[in-house]
């Protein structure tokens, strides 16, 4: 996790951004939430959208991807197509073919990353203006996740969007945009 923030933090200084904002959707929201920690004073705000805290990662699933590594197609038929079951098709058929690029092994490694993260008594450090964002069905980072993370940082602003799941932003784009859209507006 450290390395994906060093990297994140990394790029923002040799492009020369000054307060950015970052966005991230589950591991993506722990690599934002570790990055709002390490380094405290460098953002302006953040989007957290489908994360938590702890992000720990049911055995099955991890057991999937492992034997994923040997037996992709079967990995994708069990992992990667049901999860995106509630994508538009035309969507889907992009989304699973670039899994399918990244493969079983980085996946299991992001996953692991994931079973690994808990800032849960640290995450009342964050202190910059964050909007949080969920799916009212995700079943990966439950609604619960979102709470604690609006109870958690001081000022966080919570939506959960009816009928999301954990790939809520490309479910219900327009809803999600406009809570970015009226948070951005905010700051």
């Amino acid at each position: 996790m450290n390395d994906y923030v060093e990297w994140v933090h990394e790029y923002i200084l040799k492009q020369g951004y000054n307060e950015p904002i970052l966005a991230g959707h589950s591991l993506g929201g722990a690599i934002a939430q570790a990055y709002a920690l390490n380094h405290p004073d460098a953002l302006k705000a953040l989007i957290l959208v489908a994360t938590g805290a702890k992000l720990r990662v049911h055995p099955d699933f991890l057991a999937v991807m492992a034997a994923g590594i040997a037996e992709p197609t079967k990995w994708l038929k069990e992992f990667a197509e049901p999860i995106y079951a509630r994508v538009s098709p035309e969507l889907r058929e992009i989304v699973i073919k670039k899994v399918a690029e990244v493969g079983a092994t980085i996946q299991l490694n992001d996953f692991q990353c994931c079973d690994k993260f808990d800032i849960m008594d640290r995450v009342h450090e964050i202190k910059c203006p964050t909007l949080i964002i969920c799916g009212s069905d995700d079943n990966l980072t439950p609604v619960k996740y979102s709470q604690y993370l609006a109870n958690k940082i001081a000022g966080a602003r919570l939506v959960v969007i009816d009928g999301g799941t954990h790939f809520v932003f490309v479910e219900k784009p327009d809803e999600v945009n406009r809570a970015i859209d009226k948070f951005l507006k905010s700051l």
